[in-house]
């Protein structure tokens, strides 16, 4: 929503017509341009229809493109395994209920389309249902028979799976065409906008023609206006989001540009005071993340373990803390810079590590899975960090015994993927629930984070990245936790 200023653009105030040797003039402008308009909407109404139609049959597929094979499948195995237990199923989620729905919705699809390759396409898919239809009901009609087992996890394997995949593959074709459609669609109403456009030039052109022609005064009022328009978009242009321009003196045209003009520049200068605020609250949270890493009591705690092993004579541990202290610090400070290898965010998680395994030794172990083939690439510093040291203190010093946190990396459709696992404690569902909200960057301007670890993590990513990246919490009571971390691939800062 707009910030309301005390610089608000006034609406302009309705006008009488221009003078009575104008009128015929102006008849001959309005005609036109009445014209054009409607045109214009009547072609923007009939692009907005054939988008928003485009838009729902490819929303409409693509729920079949995310867990019908995952959840038909895991349906007909369950059915395999315990026919009895199948029967436990979310109603929604029994093989033969998907597999309905997904018939009735591509076949209202394949009714509405048009185009031969889409309904060459959801014809295929309507097949493959009908076929994997028959088949699921085979295999459960046969379940409830002993001795079938074997038989039913083989089609299952050659039967099911295959069909599913098929239509996994379909969905997807169809989507993809689906796409290339609208981007035509995209492709021509670009044209149409030239053409509406170059419509709009000629009759201005034409209008200048004409009011040259009428006497010197209204052309001195005309070029004043358009004059003060057109310092004060350089002066925009420039930066200056304060200036404003005041055509209330010249013709309602005129004025009208002035106040679309008004308009832009406090929306302008409203965004801008949204970026700053964003900026600022960024750079808060990286302070804070600092100085969260530069923790006094884990520093304290660290001093105090060396000089315990220095009393007792343990050199070479003495040697290696202190090592792997200055390592976590390097990197911590980094000179200042906001992005760092993943080499380097790999080191510091394996210093951080090793400084706590000093002190926790009966309760931590570690592994660190991260390939060489990933670390040449750039990523936000501290990012790993924070999620290392919650499944530490929030998770392993909770359990009885050893608990171990793994970090592992990897590639993945082009872009790069960690996971921070633990061992210990978990959530239970309500505190997971409380977590993912605390997280989710939906809480009001101002109020503090009830995670703040992962909350800085998440606003970092997504300020930085864009709202396709995070991380997302899975845990489970009693098993553990694992954080996982969606990052671009990135070969510089």
């Amino acid at each position: 929503m707009l910030k309301k200023k005390n610089s608000e653009a006034k609406k302009p105030k309705a006008k009488k017509s221009i003078q009575n040797r104008l009128i015929r003039l102006i008849m001959l402008c309005i005609i036109p341009l009445v014209i054009l308009l409607l045109y214009t909407l009547a072609a923007m109404n009939q692009f907005s229809e054939r988008y928003e139609v485009g838009v729902r049959k490819i929303a409409r597929a693509n729920e079949y493109n995310l867990t019908f094979k995952e959840k038909v499948d895991y349906g007909m195995y369950i059915i395999i395994i315990n026919s009895q237990r199948a029967e436990t199923l979310i109603t929604s989620d029994v093989p033969r209920n998907l597999i309905h729905k997904a018939q009735e919705t591509f076949q209202d699809l394949e009714a509405m389309t048009t185009d031969s390759d889409s309904r060459f396409v959801l014809r295929g898919l309507n097949k493959n249902l009908e076929t994997l239809k028959n088949r699921a009901e085979e295999i459960e009609a046969d379940a409830k028979t002993v001795g079938m087992y074997d038989q039913n996890m083989k089609r299952l394997d050659m039967d099911i799976r295959i069909l599913t995949e098929l239509i996994q593959e379909g969905v997807q074709e169809y989507i993809s065409i689906e796409v290339d459609r609208l981007e035509d669609l995209r492709l021509e109403l670009r044209e149409q906008i030239k053409r509406v456009i170059s419509a709009v030039l000629l009759i201005l052109v034409l209008i200048l023609i004409l009011s040259i022609t009428t006497s010197r005064k209204i052309m001195k009022r005309l070029t004043t206006g358009f004059d003060q328009l057109r310092m004060v978009t350089q002066k925009a242009g420039k930066g200056d989001f304060q200036v404003r321009a005041n055509l209330e003196e010249n013709d309602i045209e005129l004025e009208e540009l002035g106040y679309g003009f008004n308009q832009m520049v406090e929306r302008l200068d409203t965004l801008m005071d949204d970026i700053r605020i964003d900026q600022l609250n960024l750079r808060m949270a990286e302070q804070k993340l600092l100085q969260a890493q530069i923790n006094p009591h884990f520093l304290y705690n660290t001093l105090d373990a060396i000089t315990w092993l220095a009393e007792s004579g343990e050199k070479e541990q003495v040697v290696q803390m202190v090592a792997a202290l200055s390592d976590f610090f390097r990197t911590t400070l980094s000179k200042g810079r906001e992005f760092i290898t993943i080499e380097e965010e790999r080191a510091h998680i394996e210093s951080y590590l090793k400084i706590q395994q000093f002190r926790y030794q009966d309760i931590l172990d570690y592994e660190i899975d991260i390939p060489k083939e990933i670390y040449p690439y750039q990523m936000l510093k501290l990012m790993l960090q924070p999620l290392v040291e919650n499944a530490l203190y929030h998770g392993i010093k909770n359990k009885r015994g050893k608990g171990m946190i793994r970090v592992k990396g990897w590639e993945e459709d082009g872009d790069i993927w960690f996971s921070v696992k633990d061992n210990g404690m978990g959530m239970t569902a309500e505190q997971l629930e409380l977590i993912r909200h605390a997280i989710s960057l939906k809480q009001s301007r101002g109020e503090e984070p009830k995670s703040f670890g992962l909350y800085n993590v998440m606003q970092r990513i997504q300020l930085y990245y864009g709202t396709p990246y995070g991380i997302e919490i899975k845990s489970e009571y009693g098993v553990g936790s694992e954080v996982l971390v969606h990052l671009p691939k990135k070969t510089n800062s």
